[in-house]
């Protein structure tokens, strides 16, 4: 029988409870393939930013058994900072080649132990510009739901960190092992999009029409050479009016949104079919193998045989 994957969560005082209870609720419907426990930084129970606090079995020590360590969000009276720091310390008890994440702005303790430097990184959007300030030496993206630098890997807020959990089930098991958590946990496999669907934005005005119908539309005719246009026309607007008010409502453009549904189209179909390369192309709209190789890089950074590789080639 495989080795179980441990999954130590490393809480602070001020933790939020749903997030905290995030790993346990997804690793643990993973039919024993994880153990989560819970740590503090002196093994003592910890205030939740709720009118409760959470007993915890175990000090920091725990860390040195970890395969995975999690950094959970956190509310403090004062600024993040030296939470962050002290949390950052604690990490020293992680052995090396240990796979360290955080969900929403448990980055700032990532970012404080220099984990971050000179990678990629996301969090909540609310926090962005003061994580930029404190840390201008990371290259934050807002506007995704998380982001996989290896051993390292930081989530936007709240629910994404189910979106991450999930991800690594997923990288660790496969696809179906990842689909069976999810149903489980009633919850998306995977969602479309980034943070930036949810940033609050203006209304637009209630007389206007909005792009949802062609958004569904697009969906349904991937495979065809869509234009802004074509789009434009399917929400009877002029492709200024179109532009700007897509972008309102999705926090993207139309083509970069047209790319992202592509890519995520394509990465379905690599994961639940044998179809070559370049005919999962010509089903999601990309001119050929080589688009399509070029698109799945510049948004995951591994190539079509990789990524099919990594997500059907780990037995269930």
């Amino acid at each position: 029988m495989a080795k179980v994957h441990r999954v130590v969560v490393l809480a602070a005082h001020g933790v939020y409870p749903f997030d905290l209870g995030i790993p346990q609720r997804v690793f643990g419907a993973a039919d024993g393939r994880y153990e989560v426990v819970t740590c503090s930084l002196d093994g003592r129970p910890v205030r939740t930013n709720a009118d409760f606090s959470i007993t915890v079995e175990h000090g920091p020590e725990v860390l040195r058994t970890a395969d995975t360590v999690i950094i959970p969000p956190f509310r403090t009276g004062n600024p993040r900072r030296q939470t962050s720091v002290d949390l950052a310390q604690a990490l020293a008890y992680v052995a090396p080649g240990t796979r360290i994440v955080s969900t929403c702005t448990g980055a700032f303790v990532l970012a404080a132990a220099g984990l971050l430097d000179g990678r990629r990184a996301t969090t909540h959007w609310h926090a962005t510009d003061i994580f930029q300030e404190w840390y201008p030496q990371v290259e934050l993206d807002p506007n995704v739901l998380f982001v996989d630098e290896g051993d390292v890997l930081t989530s936007a807020g709240a629910a994404a960190g189910i979106d991450l959990c999930l991800h690594l089930v997923r990288k660790d098991h496969g696809s179906e092992v990842a689909n069976h958590v999810a149903r489980i946990c009633v919850v998306p496999p995977w969602r479309d999009g980034g943070q930036a669907q949810y940033i609050v934005r203006p209304v637009p005005d209630t007389t206007a029409n909005d792009t949802s119908a062609a958004r569904e539309w697009a969906l349904q005719n991937l495979h065809q050479p869509l234009t802004l246009s074509d789009l434009a026309e399917q929400s009877r607007m002029s492709l200024r009016t179109f532009a700007r008010r897509f972008t309102e409502e999705v926090g993207m453009s139309p083509g970069r949104w047209l790319i992202q549904q592509r890519v995520d189209r394509a990465r379905h179909l690599l994961e639940s079919t044998d179809l070559a390369v370049d005919d999962i192309a010509g089903q999601v709209g990309f001119a050929g193998g080589t688009s399509l190789r070029e698109h799945l890089h510049a948004a995951i950074g591994i190539s079509p045989i990789a990524y099919r590789r990594t997500f059907r080639g780990v037995p269930a």
